[in-house]
């Protein structure tokens, strides 16, 4: 390795990852059950402060219903953000070098002066001319998504406007083509701090090592990206809009194998949710546990009326309270399951306008999936079902029967969560996103604690990858 790449190893230190309990699952309730997996507290769910752009995600074809005993009610499309459309995946075998050198030219970015700031304030579009669009080439170039020679030029022309998309699609940005607030913002972040975040996620990649996913098909969740690509033969396959773990209860790095797909899952109440907000919840409604269509079962397996515990007291935590499958229940129709000891997993919702929204950060460590049916189609590409090729069709079938039915991958599907706030793909395109767990910037404090490694290191896989 160069010795400025071993440099960068060497100064940033471990950043230690917060990761949420195994069975810490919260859910909020909004109107009847605004629920996530990975639950500790019931409180309304967030919005984004600005919204976001949005599209509307198709339905695969031939989601229709088959049999007329059994009817999925099918909603319209789920409108979701825009996200970037790149074939290149955020995670490859090669990643961590890319990444690397690009964190080399970062800090010499920084080191000659970093780049110009725009007045805050600062709106520019096409046909505008100026100082400020002077300052914008200059600060587009320093970057390469603008030539150099044309820097000095004050007119806001179809080149800047191309320029200014080519900035907005690396860091996850509406591709409008104008500078208003939030590509201001990204702008005028320094480049140190860029290099920073370049070289702390690098070295969250040295964590992975040799465990990052290979082979013809596999999923990474970047999760500041909050989104999830469906890897094939080297190119994102499919790329689906996802909500994961709020700053206070984060999605872990994981890399582990998903291994089935769970049709009409029940959801097992952690204590910590019977605890916090149940008991309150029964105390307040004495019918809350009936309209969750949650059961409470004791140690032999026998279902218990809810009216028979005393909710005064703490002794509802020795029963298991289960929630049946439908509408409501907390994973929704679909659990993507992916064993790994945080107990995460990717999953449905019966609240999908969160997918609307630019700022996806709102559940308690699971990572929710929008068109989680075309995600699970695709991962069972491999796996025959009973009547061939399992299809979206077939699948809304099983879930209309309300009944529980496991699918086990005939071959399990490797796949990766990661914290990268910023990274380089294979085309030297560098691609930053916003650090919203705070991960990147050194801790100083000085009763800080070390790093707890085996809190961020990843799961062995059990077996080779194909």
């Amino acid at each position: 390795m160069p010795r400025s790449l071993t440099r960068l190893v060497a100064v940033f230190s471990v950043v230690a990852f917060c990761c949420i309990a195994a069975s810490e699952d919260s859910f909020a309730l909004d109107g009847v059950a605004n629920v996530d997996p990975v639950h500790d507290r019931i409180a309304p769910s967030p919005r984004s402060p600005d919204g976001g752009s949005i599209t509307r995600q198709p339905r695969a074809a031939g989601e229709t219903q088959t049999r007329p005993a059994l009817t999925l009610r099918v909603p319209a499309a789920t409108p979701v953000a825009a996200i970037s459309q790149d074939p290149r995946p955020t995670l490859d075998g090669d990643t961590f070098m890319n990444t690397m050198r690009a964190a080399s030219r970062y800090r010499d970015i920084a080191e000659a002066g970093g780049w110009p700031t725009l007045p805050e304030g600062t709106v520019l579009k096409r046909g505008d001319k100026g100082p400020a669009v002077a300052s914008l080439r200059t600060r587009l170039a320093a970057e390469g998504d603008l030539d150099a020679g044309t820097a000095a030029a004050e007119v806001f022309d179809g080149d800047v406007a191309a320029a200014v998309k080519r900035f907005q699609a690396r860091h996850g940005l509406s591709e409008s083509g104008a500078v208003r607030a939030k590509t201001l913002k990204a702008l005028n972040v320094p480049a140190a701090a860029r290099h920073r975040q370049l070289a702390a996620s690098a070295q969250r990649l040295l964590l992975v090592g040799g465990k990052i996913p290979r082979g013809e098909r596999y999923v990474v969740v970047n999760i500041p990206s909050a989104a999830v690509e469906a890897v094939e033969k080297g190119q994102v396959a499919r790329r689906y809009v996802a909500v994961v773990g709020k700053p206070d209860r984060p999605s872990p790095e994981v890399e582990t194998r998903i291994s089935a797909v769970n049709l009409n899952p029940t959801w097992t109440v952690p204590v910590s949710l019977i605890r916090k907000d149940v008991i309150p919840h029964m105390r307040q409604d004495p019918a809350y546990l009936s309209k969750m269509k949650i059961r409470v079962i004791d140690g032999r397996g026998q279902e218990v009326d809810p009216s028979t515990i005393d909710w005064s007291t703490e002794n509802a935590v020795n029963y298991t309270l289960r929630q049946d499958p439908g509408s409501a229940n907390s994973l929704g129709r679909i659990r993507i399951d992916m064993p790994n000891r945080h107990a995460v997993y990717l999953h449905d919702t019966p609240k999908k306008r969160l997918f609307a929204e630019d700022a996806r950060f709102h559940s308690s460590g699971c990572v929710r999936v929008a068109d989680v049916l075309s995600f699970a189609e695709w991962l069972l590409r491999d796996t025959p079902g009973a009547n061939g090729a399992w299809s979206v069709a077939e699948l809304g079938t099983r879930i209309a029967s309300e009944a529980r039915h496991d699918i086990r991958l005939e071959r399990p599907v490797p796949v990766a969560w990661v914290y990268l706030t910023g990274y380089a793909t294979a085309d030297g395109v560098v691609h930053f996103r916003d650090d919203v767990y705070g991960l990147d910037v050194p801790k100083t404090e000085p009763d800080a604690v070390a790093p707890d490694v085996t809190a961020t290191s990843t799961i062995p896989s059990k077996r080779p990858v194909r």
